[in-house]
């Protein structure tokens, strides 16, 4: 009878806090204390939260899709073009360092010449679905899986790109623009 009794306490106080802290939580959200504005970082509790949902959806969701195109050289060079067209104005490119619109970020998006090659399915899903409140769009919206990957080989080569190379296949993306 004991046992049954130190039970029950165990679970009232169980609810009581998750009580508690669901009501703390809707104060929070509700106070308006917390804020959003992209001109103000998240503190660093907030932001490795963050990271860590978003570091840890991602890989839930990559790891089935499997890698396709990254080595073609004809589909590394219609993903530049694509990616100068839609991309290098958040993420950069090779002698590209700045860009008005990446200023006003927060999080800053990678810079993807220089930063570390991501697996080809991670970029993939990136591309395709987005990541919510950082302005990275879901292109799977506006663009087919085919035309995601050509963009994905080229994201695979630019780190190792030179700014020459990479100024040729923006100049034939401003030419096929004309």
């Amino acid at each position: 009878m004991q046992r049954h009794t130190s039970n029950k306490s165990v679970g009232l106080i169980l609810v009581c806090a998750l009580t508690v802290a669901a009501l703390g939580g809707v104060a929070f959200i509700g106070s308006g204390v917390y804020n959003i504005g992209a001109d103000d970082h998240h503190t660093e509790v907030v932001l490795a939260i963050i990271e860590q949902l978003r570091d840890r959806s991602i890989a839930a969701r990559s790891n089935s899709i499997e890698a396709r195109y990254t080595e073609d050289p004809q589909r590394i060079a219609i993903g530049a073009r694509r990616y100068a067209a839609l991309c290098v104005g958040c993420h950069l490119a090779p002698g590209v360092t700045k860009s008005a619109i990446r200023q006003g970020l927060y999080p800053h998006p990678p810079n993807l010449a220089q930063g570390d090659l991501q697996p080809a399915q991670r970029a993939f899903w990136i591309v395709k679905h987005g990541i919510k409140m950082s302005a990275m769009p879901a292109w799977g919206k506006t663009l087919d899986d085919e035309t995601i990957w050509d963009v994905v080989a080229f994201l695979r080569k630019m780190p190792d790109m030179t700014q020459d190379t990479y100024q040729q296949l923006a100049q034939l993306h401003s030419q096929q623009s004309d």
